[in-house]
């Protein structure tokens, strides 16, 4: 899907300079009052009626091309609590181009829930911008949040909502890079995807001394409808715990909870398919699982030629995320993209999410435009219609080397990159895996047990070695893929019988 560069060009636009504050935020459309079950009861009661498709906006914003969409951004200076000394501020985007269908924006404060009219007057524009229709009940696109950090003088962003269900957060540092979204349905399947749709949010007015900002939000699409509340903390790491609830309208056989998204296009494991200057190209380069037995599993993320699924089978999952490890400029030596700016996103369940599998789709891909990456949990049992489902969990994006918001995770050395490519003779493969340096591998190598093994064919014996530039300890071994256009193979350090690794996992394809 084509959102990258279109989403954090927008987003950037409004905040490129630094604008002396200006009290004129939107005016208030109408009062309803707003309670801690108020979308709940509103998702439920939408789940007992037919999905009807919302109105779309005007023509004239519909037929915008990209360069006119981005001719108009929303000015900081007319944010939401601008008039305030809150730490907060809440940036509104318009509608059009890609975002037809217009959402309603409320803000919560003192038990009322006050729907945002929209103003075309709170952005700002070039000169040859086109003149558009401003309809006070049009409603916007989607919401950015930003936080004045200690010590600094004007909010810097850390959250946006906008299009269908996705949303995106960073840490104080980082840049925008993979996505989430409120759910998943039908995500690779032959009968094609459904995309359900935050259709309205409500963002609480903050405390003065609150660290966190509560949005909520009611989806809807043909299948389901669902409220969601997001309590989203700006930091080093950003936070957001999620607390939601889905109506299903019929049975969700194949449904996605706690969806990622994000692109992989090359690293060292395929990057003879680029002719590019660049050693790689990817927001995350693989997926972690801390399954129920404690394991840790490092999935290096591929872009295959045909569309790749992979199931890894759990119950009573840690966590999941896709992750970025690729942390030195010099491993993508992109001085624009910043491609090792860009947060990893770990996802920790509350409670028993029962058994189920953590599903990988993995989309071919020429461009880095697209994303083309999707994981999420898969629960075993269908959601079914008519029933009340609900399930909460924990977001960390950031850094997994963090210290002050560290990614939960088993106590072993992990994965830090993959090399695939033939052997000396060419009459082979050869796969080197570098680990981070860890006590548990400690000294000396021979008293390490190597585990190597694939499904269809024999890999030679691994041999250890210190990295001396890493710090830790490489693996190396080779296969003769014969005739076979996949295989899967599973790597894994131990000392004295208990694991000292994560466990690498590969799909090897021949083209």
């Amino acid at each position: 899907m084509r959102r990258r560069g279109f989403l954090a060009g927008v987003s950037g636009l409004a905040l490129s300079t630094a604008l002396p504050l200006r009290a004129a935020p939107p005016a208030i459309l109408e009062t309803e009052p707003f309670g801690p079950e108020t979308v709940i009861e509103m998702a439920r009661t939408l789940a007992a009626s037919e999905y009807t498709v919302r109105a779309e906006v005007p023509p004239e914003w519909r037929d915008l091309t990209y360069d006119q969409y981005r001719r108009i951004w929303f000015d900081p200076r007319n944010a939401v609590w601008s008039d305030t000394d809150l730490p907060f501020r809440m940036d509104l985007f318009h509608p059009g181009l890609y975002f037809p269908r217009p959402v309603e924006i409320d803000v919560v404060a003192n038990g009322e829930a006050n729907r945002l009219a929209f103003d075309l007057a709170l952005f700002d524009k070039t000169d040859d911008a086109p003149d558009l229709p401003d309809d006070a009940s049009m409603g916007y696109s989607g919401l950015r949040l930003r936080y004045r950090y200690p010590e600094e003088t004007n909010p810097r962003e850390f959250a946006v909502f906008q299009g269908a269900s996705y949303f995106r957060a960073i840490g104080a540092d980082q840049q925008y890079g993979l996505s989430a979204r409120g759910l998943a349905l039908r995500t690779g399947d032959a009968d094609g995807e459904e995309f359900p749709e935050f259709i309205r949010f409500w963002v609480e007015t903050p405390g003065s001394d609150d660290t966190a900002v509560i949005v909520h939000a009611l989806l809807d699409s043909p299948s389901v409808a669902g409220a969601y509340r997001f309590e989203i903390e700006p930091g080093p790491a950003c936070l957001i715990r999620v607390e939601a609830t889905l109506f299903p309208r019929v049975d969700l056989d194949h449904v996605g909870l706690a969806p990622l998204t994000s692109m992989f296009l090359y690293d060292e494991t395929n990057r003879s398919r680029f002719d590019d200057f660049r050693p790689g190209v990817h927001d995350s380069d693989g997926l972690l699982i801390w399954n129920g037995v404690g394991e840790m599993l490092w999935r290096p993320l591929a872009n295959p030629r045909a569309l790749g699924v992979s199931g890894f089978v759990d119950d009573g999952l840690r966590g999941f995320g896709l992750m970025q490890r690729s942390r030195k400029l010099s491993d993508f030596a992109d001085l624009e993209a910043h491609y090792q700016d860009r947060p990893s996103l770990w996802i920790a369940p509350e409670g028993d999410w029962g058994p189920g599998i953590v599903r990988l789709v993995e989309i071919p891909s020429d461009k880095e435009i697209y994303d083309n990456i999707v994981a999420y949990w898969r629960p075993h049992e269908p959601i079914l219609a008519g029933s009340e489902h609900r399930y909460a969990y924990n977001m960390i994006w950031g850094d997994e080397r963090a210290t002050d918001a560290p990614i939960p995770r088993g106590d072993v050395a992990r994965v830090m990159q993959t090399y695939i490519g033939a052997n000396f003779n060419r009459d082979g493969q050869v796969v080197a895996i570098d680990y981070a340096e860890h006590p548990r591998i400690g000294d000396p190598l021979e008293d390490i047990t190597v585990r190597v093994s694939a499904d269809l064919v024999e890999p030679s014996e691994g041999v250890l070695q210190h990295n001396s530039e890493t710090g830790g300890t490489r693996l190396t071994f080779g296969f003769d893929p014969e005739d076979n256009e996949a295989l899967e193979f599973r790597a894994q350090l131990f000392r004295e019988g208990e694991a000292v690794s994560e466990v690498w996992l590969y799909r090897w394809t021949s083209s």
